[in-house]
């Protein structure tokens, strides 16, 4: 019989990292929504929509949806945390832009291993994703 090589995998360090940051903002951000949606559902905080008015836009797209009740697309949601529908984006924002924390956290580590080949690409991942969640391209950002 022939014997089998055991191969053993490790996470490298950088992403050990990666894990590590992704896995708190994770948490962070689902508490955080945990804790929003509570004060929209328990009437904590005053939607901006009221609740039985929801079901009036559940046929509607999303450019009738916003031309019909005022809001204001892209990251409008911002100026709008005042209302328990919209506090809720809190989280969402947070469980979006925590991967562009991890490719920024793990730079200084890439250069540490004089890996300038991933380092780059990481700060390049992070800057097309804040670009692109940004809005600023016109493309449909957030």
């Amino acid at each position: 019989m022939a014997q089998e090589s055991q191969i053993q995998l490790e996470a490298s360090e950088e992403q050990l990292v990666y894990a590590k940051i992704l896995e708190k903002g994770m948490l962070v951000g689902l508490g955080i929504l945990f804790i929003t949606f509570a004060l929209y559902a328990f009437g904590i905080m005053k939607p901006y929509i009221p609740l039985n008015e929801i079901s009036r836009y559940w046929g509607t797209n999303v450019t009738e949806y916003l031309h019909n009740t005022g809001i204001e697309p892209g990251w409008a949601w911002v100026t709008m945390l005042k209302y328990g529908d919209f506090i809720n984006f809190i989280g969402i924002a947070i469980l979006a832009g925590v991967t562009v924390l991890c490719y920024l956290v793990i730079i200084p580590t890439l250069l540490r291993k004089k890996d300038f080949v991933y380092a780059v690409l990481a700060l390049l991942e992070a800057v097309i994703l804040a670009v692109a969640a940004s809005g600023i391209l016109g493309t449909g950002g957030h």
